[in-house]
Parts: C-alpha cells; structure tokens; sequence
C-alpha cells in the first residue's frame, strides 16, 4: 500500500486516506490483469512462450 500512496502523494495529491489508495490499488490490480491477459495472448499469437517488454508497450497503448 505503500507504493499506492507515493504514487498519489508524486501526483500532486498532498494526502490520502487508506480507502482512497485501497480502491486505487485494486483499479491498478485489475487493469494489470487485463494487460497481462493481452499480453499474454499476444505472444502465443506470435508462437512464442516468452512475454516480451514490447508486447506490454504494445498492449498498453491499444
């Protein structure tokens, strides 16, 4: 949680309470989930076993 909350305090947020940063923690748990899924797809598309870093930038701007 601690990650979370320097994030919203780097962002300009000057404080935040624990709910705020939970709620924001499970958003990043889900929308990671979702990147993972593609990416995950998106090597086996290209017969590979292997996540690559341009798999995840590619994922990510779609």
């Amino acid at each position: 949680m601690a990650a979370v909350n320097r994030i919203i305090r780097r962002s300009g947020g000057q404080r935040d309470s624990e709910s705020a940063a939970e709620e924001l923690a499970e958003v990043f748990e889900e929308k990671s989930l979702e990147i993972v899924s593609e990416v995950t797809t998106m090597a086996e598309h290209a017969g590979r076993k292997t996540v690559r870093d341009e798999d995840v930038r590619l994922a990510v701007r779609e």
